[in-house]
């Protein structure tokens, strides 16, 4: 049977409802009180609820979420009522500060984790990273005005063959003004420094699959908080490990690890609102001398110019285009 859809006015009065049910409830007795949750994992119709009051604090509940009520994810505050010792119901979603989505097939957005401080983009040595693909990330996350942290990781694997590429794309980022990090998960190089930006924040993780982000979490937390996936035997590219987003407490900070992707779509994007996801483009939007100026050969383009005075980098621009394409023009 299809699930009945709802007016904003049924809406807004079942979420009052929920909240004066919450409010009763509390003065019931300790079997009935409710408390407030933090959304740790997604688990089908299951979401794995940490107690932030009571005597459950530092552990989790597997709760079910009421009908009617949004889709929660990691990072979600909650209102809980514990069933037994062991499972529990959410009764209502208390407001999101953001939320960090991964643009999904056909435009469409699928919500990861909320309530979130910083991205923490994660490419790596190996599999080869590609500025095109870490651009997409980075259009992304500033499309949902994030703050993202660019972390190399396997910063080991450098050698004299591979150095010229990344050390050109690194600087290229750290140009334009993004943090960013060399670490080793393995050998520990750079990992003191990462962790003393992330302490006291709640950071998410993206990057393509293989690239150790489940390594960075174990290393982090110098236990094997997270399972650790091998890259695929003469493909050079990860095979998935991580299949829900999941937080985890680690010392001075918190960390949602996400599910590892190969490619991110930006179909979600407005093809004239693109040029906003470069900070460098945006930074200049309106400067050049015909409105309607597509950066490319016209005169006093004040895009092109900057990339004849090094101010904006031609990969970056040349990157600019090819999405540009992908998404609609």
């Amino acid at each position: 049977m299809a699930k009945r859809k709802l007016t904003k006015q049924q809406q807004v009065r079942i979420s009052a409802n929920q909240l004066t049910e919450s409010s009763s409830s509390s003065s019931e007795g300790d079997d009935n009180t409710v408390l407030q949750g933090l959304v740790i994992s997604h688990f089908g119709q299951q979401l794995e609820i940490e107690p932030l009051e009571g005597s459950l604090q530092n552990q989790t509940v597997r709760c079910f979420q009421r009908a009617n009520l949004p889709r929660l994810v990691t990072g979600d505050k909650v209102l809980f009522q514990l069933d037994s010792q062991d499972t529990g119901v959410i009764l209502s979603a208390q407001p999101r500060n953001n939320v960090f989505a991964r643009p999904g097939f056909k435009g469409l957005i699928k919500p990861v984790a909320a309530n979130i401080d910083k991205v923490l983009v994660v490419i790596a040595v190996l599999p080869e990273p590609f500025m095109n693909l870490t651009d997409r990330y980075l259009v992304a996350i500033e499309s949902l005005n994030l703050d993202p942290i660019i972390v190399l990781n396997k910063a080991d694997l450098v050698t004299e063959k591979n150095r010229s590429n990344i050390d050109n794309m690194m600087s290229i980022y750290k140009g334009i003004g993004y943090d960013t990090h060399r670490v080793s998960a393995s050998t520990g190089i750079g990992m003191a420094e990462l962790e003393s930006q992330l302490a006291g924040l709640t950071t998410v993780l993206v990057g393509q699959s293989g690239v150790g982000k489940s390594s960075l979490v174990n290393s982090l937390s110098r236990q094997d908080s997270a399972a650790v996936g091998r890259l695929s035997i003469g493909k050079e590219k990860g095979t998935h490990t991580t299949t829900t987003a999941r937080l985890f407490h680690l010392g001075t900070f918190d960390l949602v690890d996400s599910p590892g992707i190969r490619e991110f779509n930006l179909g979600h994007i407005e093809p004239t609102l693109l040029i906003d996801g470069y900070r460098e483009l945006r930074a200049l939007k309106g400067q050049c001398k015909f409105r309607d100026c597509a950066h490319q050969s016209e005169p006093e383009c004040a895009i092109l110019a900057a990339v004849e005075n090094g101010l904006v980098s031609r990969e970056r621009l040349s990157n600019y285009f090819q999405i540009l394409q992908s998404i609609g023009i």
